[in-house]
């Protein structure tokens, strides 16, 4: 039975590509199922043979392991550059976004407020 090693739920498309790469080099059967139409399932990578699942997620687990020593370090060497993206990055790129998101967690927050507000007078 198919065992899922993958959601591919916010996983980046370099990522999808290395491990189709590793579960092939390793020759790991695998499928992918596809994003739902409505978004409900974002599509998965899975292990045919159960017997294959405890090796495949070694594997997992040692790929992701590196790709984090990777990117932290990917991402400190861009923070000591300056060429980080900060939050004032985001606002100047998209300041519309960032004030729509503001003011919905505004809007939010008062209306997690408003029973206590209420309750009170």
């Amino acid at each position: 039975m198919s065992k899922l090693l993958l959601n591919l739920r916010y996983v980046l498309d370099d990522e999808i590509e290395h491990v189709r790469a590793m579960l092939d080099e390793h020759r790991i059967e695998y499928y992918e199922t596809q994003p739902s139409r409505w978004g409900i399932s974002h599509g998965g990578i899975w292990i045919r043979e159960d017997g294959d699942l405890p090796r495949a997620k070694q594997l997992m687990a040692d790929y992701q392991a590196k790709r984090q020593t990777r990117v932290r370090a990917e991402n400190e060497a861009a923070r000591r550059d300056g060429t980080a993206e900060t939050f004032m990055d985001v606002v100047r790129a998209q300041p519309l976004r960032v004030l729509l998101i503001a003011l919905a967690i505004l809007v939010l927050l008062g209306l997690v407020a408003l029973p206590a507000v209420l309750l009170r007078g």
